[in-house]
């Protein structure tokens, strides 16, 4: 038990906290706490009787069973990396993009009556990794290796083999690609204006950390321009400074 504990306790906090939240509303559910149809997505009941704790609710339940451990582990894996990777030192910014992706799976799971909407988020989660190392190799199910870039829609395929539906993982990829498009792919790489950004609220609850962690790959490295030879240098273009003192000498 106290390895368990030192595991939970080592995962980074943004992740613990919506890992334990996804461990505990499937455990009152199989324990038969709370009826576990109060925890689904019914946009009636939302809308006309204010079930404002439904789409809540909705993130954080899915009946227990492989595909729950599957995605569960998925969970644990990306959320981790993402939010000591790119997001190390900006947790308000790695909030913002769970809130960001949360609210429009919202938006999705009402339009399509969506019963659980945690598959989703974590898929949208794992996108956004996966374009920030889209030439990592990772490892699947049997041994298979190719580039993280396609590792969202090779896991589509898996869950809908498993599952039988892939709305959920469809839904998902197309929210993590909405996020990484708006704050970085058009303002950045493509010059646009910036259409979302961090309100300025979540960084008083989330201050920035001291570190070296940022948004994105490192800039490339200045390439080195040869510069014309000075007029009155020496030959080869280069001035003869002579040898110098090391500093301190005597």
């Amino acid at each position: 038990m106290s390895d368990v504990g030192d595991w939970f306790k080592s995962i980074p906090p943004i992740t613990r906290t919506w890992f334990a939240a996804s461990v505990a509303f499937p455990l009152i559910g199989v324990l038969g706490l709370i009826d576990f149809r109060n925890f689904i997505l019914v946009p009636e009941l939302v809308i006309s009787r204010f079930h404002l704790w439904r789409p809540i609710t909705a993130t954080f339940f899915f009946p227990t069973g492989f595909l729950y451990l599957v995605n569960l582990y998925f969970l644990y894996q990306y959320s981790s990396r993402l939010e000591t990777g790119v997001f190390d030192t900006r947790p308000a910014d790695y909030v913002f993009m769970l809130l960001f992706n949360w609210i429009c799976i919202v938006i999705a799971g009402m339009l399509i009556h969506m019963r659980l909407l945690m598959i989703p988020l974590i898929m949208s989660v794992l996108y956004v990794w996966a374009q920030f190392n889209k030439d990592t190799i990772v490892t699947f199910w049997f041994g298979t290796r190719f580039k993280a870039h396609y590792l969202p829609w090779v896991i589509l395929i898996f869950n809908f083999i498993i599952g039988g539906s892939f709305v959920n993982e469809l839904t998902g990829n197309l929210v993590g690609h909405l996020y990484y498009f708006l704050m970085f792919k058009y303002p950045i790489d493509l010059g646009g204006r910036s259409f979302i950004s961090t309100p300025d609220i979540l960084y008083q609850y989330f201050p920035n950390r001291r570190g070296f962690g940022g948004f994105g790959a490192p800039p490339p490295r200045r390439p080195v321009v040869a510069q014309e030879p000075m007029a009155g240098s020496g030959a080869g273009g280069r001035h003869n400074w002579g040898q110098g003192n090391r500093l301190g000498a005597d």
